[in-house]
């Protein structure tokens, strides 16, 4: 069908706003996972393997997992993984923009709703108004009284109107904010952006706007007879609610979710007809509130249809209907809703719950239904092709930004330029059943990028349990020499397990048939190895939130050449790209393709680009990464230099980000942005322009402990002889041991990014972080610096407001050798507990052996170039 080309693309490609779903659970939760496939329960729930949905869904989980078609072998690949890892690749392939969450569902060991933004974009929660009541009336009449309806209303009341319902913020594919969108980032727990009502489950559809005060009484004495907890079936009582729910939602302008058609068990199916409904739709008081049937109102769908229509005020979501039906059941639901109703008022949700298998189903189906139906259409002559394509765009996003959206800034995003095709394809194919190889990554001490390469079917069986084995030894090599450095303690002698984590699993642009994977050390499954970078940066992020309730975020600013080989005296030499200077519009229209290619690879692996440019020195660019958490931050690293040197190679180019390739020309630096989070809020900086240095009195401490022991935290970021022929003065890498102002010159810099206030800093940034750091390794000694810091309350000096070096004779240098910043490190306490003692012995064997190596030879720094 080449004719829907476009269609299928738009289907493809568009981004997914789910307006209404649930938390997820424990691993470990009772909750059985056969819920995930049926809206049965008790006995009922072990027919669930008969149904279609769980033949067709069990499939799509296996395809997905890479695992065995069955039920056993999921739940063991669920438990082996491990509930962060499975949720990342269940989203990632899902592709969902934005998320609201209805939290007021209560299962077995259920996540709180911030516990989802390390994979999911929560960007607002729904209110579910009669968990709401009961959660009153449970926790007693003020007074110790007996209950009043009076009192009752008065609370609940107060209580809806309490909660922040007008935020503004922008809406992101995940929380990856770049450092002038700060002040726009705010916790999503209590951002209220709809009420919900499941009126059908206790006492049916047919609502009583006019219900008296009388009758409401008695139905909540009949309620409270019941006991705690309370559970809320009195019809009369139920009505109350909804109608003073009403009245909130409507001097708010907040919508209404209304549960109709199937779902749990407890509800009497007959009654939640939304037909029953008519009496409310009528009440002129709530002509101007927005409602919206919950999924697809099935089997109702075409009496939903017709509400839709002639209702101005009534929105269909057909959530649950996709994918708890067969194939044919979905599509029909469907078409039947547009059969009369708007496609303006027709809205995606998944439903999703408990497992983040029910997201991905939902979506994966969601996009194969949509195309199905909007192919017949164009077919029949209903709709043309672009009418087509924006329904694909108004059902799936813009209908839920306009509903929910009136007092939030949605900001939508370019869903082509953000979304990874190489990933998966949700609507048609939906993981890559072409892939043969896997590459299992990890950096050791000296910031060298290693891989093993495994079968993907190996991967599966066995390597995603077990992993791979590696030597000791693999901590304890050199830049120069692959094999232990002395006084590491490590030998070859002894072997840890390379165990991949899936949420760092990503499909290789470059490569048609290969996947990559960061890997964790470990001495066996479940135990960490002392040696681990990854694990020292968790460590470390662990004592940082568990003593302060605080999170570092970073941004790096990759620095790197692209050089060209050349033959002289039959040898082979490289030379740079380019002659051109600074930000030079040549120098970007010379290596546009490549730079074009590189970008398109790293969104395609979900890494956000804030800039590009030409740098100072022959033939290098840059490229800014956006601001995420440290550790995602550093697994982005770690990409992003993977592709880089990757595009260039298939260019005929060698990318390298040594520090200092020319001794005559400018260095290559990993600058990094840094700040300090709370509960989602930005507390490096300070609470208004008033500040001594616009910043917090944590984010003073923090960055105090950084300057303190920045000697020795170049040992972590500058780990070769040839970082420090790069740390010199007038080089735009910070060569003295201060701090400035917007200034450049100094290794910490405070920064000012657009849309901060004057006066106020929003991160600093260290400029002595080079390519050659592993970037784990790097950021867990600025943390534990900053942790240093706080634990003592340190300040900062003056900041440096002029070039540091017309200061020469009044500023100490930074270490001008590695063996400057080794030696630190030996007279640096700090680092011992923090570190880890055994992984700090390695760092210093193996930079031992970087010095000893490198002053047999001066020119051997050049081979450098192609290890890093």
């Amino acid at each position: 069908m080449e004719n829907y080309a476009e269609l299928r693309e738009a289907v493809e490609t568009v981004e997914l706003v789910d307006a209404h779903a649930h938390n997820l659970v424990a691993i470990d939760s009772t909750l059985p996972f056969l819920s995930c496939f049926s809206e049965a329960t008790g006995d009922a729930l072990s027919y669930a393997p008969h149904t279609l949905n769980f033949k067709r869904g069990l499939r799509d989980i296996a395809e997905l997992y890479g695992s065995e078609v069955s039920l056993r072998g999921i739940q063991e690949y669920r438990k082996c993984s491990g509930l962060q890892s499975i949720s990342s690749l269940c989203f990632k392939a899902s592709r969902i923009a934005a998320i609201l969450i209805d939290d007021g569902v209560e299962f077995d060991k259920m996540h709180e709703i911030e516990w989802h933004r390390s994979f999911a974009p929560v960007v607002g929660r729904i209110l579910r108004i009669e968990r709401l009541a009961e959660k009153i009336l449970d926790e007693g009449s003020p007074d110790g009284s007996t209950w009043t309806l009076d009192t009752f209303t008065e609370i609940f009341t107060a209580k809806l109107k309490s909660y922040p319902c007008l935020y503004c913020f922008s809406l992101f594919f995940d929380f990856d904010f770049p450092f002038d969108s700060s002040l726009s980032h705010h916790t999503v727990a209590d951002k209220i952006v709809g009420l919900k009502s499941i009126a059908a489950y206790r006492s049916g559809l047919e609502i009583n706007t006019n219900v008296t005060r009388n009758e409401a009484q008695e139905g909540l004495v009949e309620v409270l007879k019941v006991g705690s907890p309370v559970r809320i079936t009195n019809k009369s009582f139920i009505d109350y609610v909804f109608v003073q729910s009403l009245e909130i939602a409507l001097q708010f302008d907040l919508p209404m979710q209304i549960h109709t058609g199937f779902g749990d068990k407890d509800l009497d199916l007959r009654l939640s007809n939304p037909l029953h409904l008519r009496t409310l739709l009528e009440d002129k008081r709530f002509i101007k509130c927005r409602l919206v049937l919950l999924h697809a109102s099935y089997p109702f769908s075409k009496e939903a249809s017709y509400l839709a229509c002639v209702y101005p005020q009534v929105f269909l979501d057909f959530g649950l209907a996709i994918p708890k039906l067969s194939v044919h059941g979905m599509i029909s639901s469907v078409k039947e809703l547009l059969e009369l109703a708007p496609i303006k008022k027709v809205m995606f949700s998944t439903d999703g719950y408990a497992f983040p298998e029910t997201f991905y189903l939902a979506a994966k189906r969601a996009r194969k239904v949509i195309f199905s139906v909007l192919q017949d259409a164009c077919i029949d002559g209903d709709l043309s092709i672009p009418e087509a394509t924006e329904a694909v765009k108004d059902i799936f996003s813009e209908n839920a930004k306009k509903f929910y959206g009136s007092k939030l800034d949605f900001t939508p995003t370019d869903c082509k330029a953000n979304v990874s095709s190489n990933y998966v394809k949700m609507g048609f194919d939906a993981i890559q059943t072409d892939v043969a190889l896997v590459r299992i990554i990890w950096v050791d001490a000296s910031g060298q990028h290693r891989c093993r390469v495994v079968p993907k079917q190996r991967f599966h069986d066995n390597v995603l349990k077990n992993g791979v084995g590696l030597t000791f030894a693999c901590m304890a090599m050199s830049s120069a020499v692959d094999c232990p450095a002395d006084d590491t303690n490590l030998s070859a002698v002894g072997e840890i397990r390379l165990i991949p984590d899936l949420s760092t699993m990503r499909r290789i642009p470059w490569a048609k048939q290969e996947e990559m994977v960061l890997a964790d050390m470990l001495l066996k499954p479940g135990e960490a190895w002392e040696y681990c970078p990854r694990e020292a940066l968790r460590r470390v992020s662990k004592v940082l939130k568990d003593e302060f309730n605080l999170e570092m975020n970073a941004g790096f600013e990759n620095e790197f050449y692209l050089l060209k080989s050349v033959s002289r005296d039959l040898k082979e030499e490289f030379i740079p790209f380019d002659v051109t200077p600074y930000c030079s519009t040549s120098a970007f229209e010379a290596a546009s393709p490549i730079l074009l290619e590189a970008v398109a690879a790293l969104q395609s692996l979900n890494i956000t680009v804030e800039q590009i440019h030409p740098e100072a020195g022959k033939g290098q660019f840059e490229i800014a990464l956006g601001y995420t958490t440290c550790t995602k931050a550093a697994d982005n690293l770690v990409f992003t230099r993977e592709v880089v040197r990757a595009v260039a190679r298939k260019h005929g180019l060698l990318a390298t980000f040594m520090p200092k390739f020319a001794l005559d020309d400018v260095g290559s630096g990993s600058h990094v942005h840094l700040s300090l989070w709370e509960n989602g809020k930005n507390v490096f900086m300070a609470s208004d322009e008033h500040s001594t240095y616009g910043m917090s009195k944590v984010g003073e401490e923090f960055m105090a402990g950084v300057l303190e022991h920045l000697p020795s935290i170049l040992a972590f970021t500058a780990p070769v002889p040839n970082s420090y022929d790069r740390i010199q003065p007038n080089t735009w890498s910070g060569a003295y041991h201060c701090w400035g102002k917007e200034n450049r010159e100094a290794p910490l810099r405070t920064a000012c990014p657009p849309g901060v206030p004057d006066g106020v800093v929003s991160n600093f940034e260290i400029k002595a972080f080079d390519g050659c750091a592993n970037p784990h390794l790097g950021l867990a000694s600025i943390i534990a610096a900053g942790i240093d810091g706080l634990r003592r309350h340190l300040t900062l000096p003056e900041p440096v407001e002029t070039n540091p070096a017309s200061l020469d004779l009044e500023l100490q240098r930074l270490p001008t050798s590695l063996s400057e910043s080794v030696e630190a490190l030996e007279n640096d306490g700090v680092f011992k507990d923090l570190i880890g003692e055994k992984l700090l012995v390695a760092i210093r064997g193996v930079r031992k052996a970087e010095i000893a190596y490198y002053a047999q030879d001066k020119d051997a720094y050049k081979q450098l170039v192609h290890r890093y």
